[in-house]
């Protein structure tokens, strides 16, 4: 008798049987390079398949699940851009980083932790930041996937860059916090204003971003502006209502602080109300946009009652500004809401419509509870503790601190600083690679402001042809006779010429400095390759000067004359070949 074959993972099917529930057809129409902004979309390959550990909240396979919905849309149709960006140097993470915590994070591992147990402490590498396998090439993916997106930016070849490796906001310059161990947005931020005068980061996380706000809070070219939770001993426990930067930074910090469960209405009424004036206030030149998904409903370790289509409306209410954005993840620790949250938002950016039935994906099962559907319910599970009275308060107090700014800071921009392509010295380069450094970073980008297309005509002052410059064709030198040179022929009289009377083949080559004088514009300075020098002024003079600069010049000219007589007798006297009646124009 057959004994029953057990079911095992590898003997179920990879979709599932959804039924009446149907399924979404991917987009096939790519689309046109010009009807739309321009989007980029970064995602490193390998980043999903990191693993903090069994038990941590944080799951990189979100990042997966994320990537394989937008494909499965046929969102990457309507992707201008898609990029497998190379991981960050050391030397890049160090551009914010401290060396010796950089220097911590390349050498620790689950092996020898035991041994760098001291450094471990100092670092905060502790039950929220554990240490796990490939951890430091984790941290370069998504930094390197940030930096890529943030360069493409300055280069003005794209309009909208997405990372939803990214957006990891509460490591800080020497150590790691809240599942987080390299600051890609401050990287980002950095290399942004490298070209931007102003940056405008936006955190709709639900918790603080408090690691970007401690690296820009005295400086007024960034402005932080977090909605997130804030009761004092939520996580991270920073981001009160008064805090508003210091120094030349001060008013540039904005917080938003918020109780548990508010809605989609209230949320987008203070979200639009705040980040229009905002905008409106500061006028950023760029804008990063910070999309933690743990502001939603259901979420693991959140608790808001927000809908995917609300968190979509902030991506696209920022999105309508037209200013150059760089979208990137954060927090989400429900990773089927996150992986939808997402690939809505992928959608709401490049502008395209997508149905509530999910794709196909060998992910079906985490979307079988709720039907695979993109916009699941998620509100209504928190009771919500914000009035109406509350957030108008909040909304009054932005507006007030908006008013000490007094219009958009000035800011003194130089030539861009010069290039990181030293910091590759010591890695392998790629051909791209080596390109970088004539771009404005490392990216392989080049801003196309303006043309410098070769063999291109010229259009304006600031254009600038990289042609070889084309000798001018040679002129007659006055009363020169060009063609076969013939003994007792015509004695030129210009200025500069050869032995011998009339100009040669080789002085054609050569190209006498003289031009027609049939316009009155002013001779440039020149000088002749024979033995007469004259020289061409370069500005108008007056009629006395004239008549004594002809004066000379027939004085000249009749010395010439006379020196060149003398010298075709003595070579009549002595008999020579033709070869040698050549003039050496060498």
């Amino acid at each position: 008798m057959e004994r029953p074959r057990l079911a095992t993972f590898s003997s179920s099917s990879y979709f599932d049987d959804r039924g009446p529930h149907g399924y979404a057809q991917p987009i096939t129409e790519h689309v046109n390079p010009h009807s739309r902004p321009i989007v980029s979309y970064y995602f490193p390959k390998g980043v999903g398949a990191q693993h903090y550990g069994e038990h941590h909240p944080m799951k990189p396979h979100r990042l997966t699940l994320t990537n394989a919905l937008v494909l499965g849309y046929g969102l990457d149709k309507q992707i201008h851009h898609i990029y497998n960006p190379r991981s960050a140097t050391q030397a890049e993470l160090e551009a914010y980083h401290d060396h010796d915590y950089i220097d911590f994070l390349s050498r620790v591992t689950p092996q020898n932790q035991n041994e760098m147990r001291h450094l471990i402490e100092t670092f905060n590498c502790v039950e929220d930041c554990p240490i796990f396998s490939d951890m430091y090439d984790f941290c370069r993916m998504y930094a390197g996937s940030s930096l890529a997106a943030a360069r493409k930016l300055c280069a003005g070849t794209t309009d909208i860059s997405i990372n939803w490796s990214g957006g990891l906001h509460h490591a800080k310059k020497a150590e790691a916090s809240g599942f987080c161990y390299i600051n890609d947005i401050v990287l980002s931020i950095l290399e942004l204003l490298r070209y931007f005068p102003r940056v405008l980061y936006i955190d709709i996380d639900i918790h603080h971003g408090d690691g970007v706000e401690h690296a820009f809070y005295h400086s007024n070219r960034v402005m932080t502006v977090s909605f997130h939770k804030y009761t004092g001993d939520f996580f991270p426990g920073t981001g009160k209502l008064d805090d508003n930067g210091t120094g030349v930074g001060k008013h540039f910090c904005l917080n938003v602080p918020l109780q548990d469960g508010i809605d989609d209405d209230m949320y987008l009424t203070l979200f639009k109300t705040v980040i229009d004036d905002t905008v409106t206030a500061y006028r950023p030149s760029a804008i990063v946009l910070q999309c933690g998904a743990d502001s939603l409903g259901c979420d693991r370790l959140g608790a808001f009652n927000l809908s995917i289509a609300a968190h979509g409306e902030c991506v696209n209410f920022v999105r309508k500004y037209n200013v150059p954005l760089l979208v990137l993840g954060g927090g989400g620790y429900t990773i089927k809401n996150v992986s939808r949250c997402w690939t809505y938002e992928t959608s709401v950016l490049v502008g395209a419509a997508v149905p509530d039935e999910l794709p196909s994906t060998i992910y079906d099962s985490f979307f079988r509870d709720s039907h695979w559907k993109l916009h699941p319910p998620l509100t209504g599970k928190v009771d919500n503790l914000n009035t109406a009275a509350s957030l108008q308060r909040i909304s009054i107090a932005i507006r007030t601190k908006l008013r000490y700014l007094q219009g958009a800071p000035s800011i003194q921009m130089q030539e861009i600083p010069p290039d990181l392509g030293g910091w590759l010295a010591d890695e392998q380069r790629t051909r791209e690679e080596k390109d970088e450094d004539k771009g404005t970073a490392l990216a392989g980008e080049r801003r196309e402001d303006r043309s410098i297309a070769r063999n291109e005509f010229f259009e304006s002052e600031n254009d600038v042809d990289q042609d070889e410059p084309v000798s001018a064709p040679p002129s007659r030198a006055r009363g020169a006779t060009s063609g076969r040179r013939a003994r007792g022929g015509r004695r030129g009289r210009g200025r500069g010429r050869g032995r011998g009377a009339a100009a040669s083949t080789a002085s054609k080559d050569d190209g006498d400095d003289d031009g027609d004088e049939a316009t009155p514009a002013p001779r440039a300075r020149g000088r002749g390759r024979g033995r007469g020098r004259g020289r061409g002024r370069g500005k108008a003079v007056s009629e006395k000067d004239k008549e004594r600069d002809k004066e000379k010049e027939r004085e000249r000219d009749r010395e010439s004359e006379t020196e060149i007589a003398n010298m075709i007798l003595e070579k009549e006297s002595t008999p020579t070949t033709s070869a040698s009646l050549d003039v050496d124009v060498s």
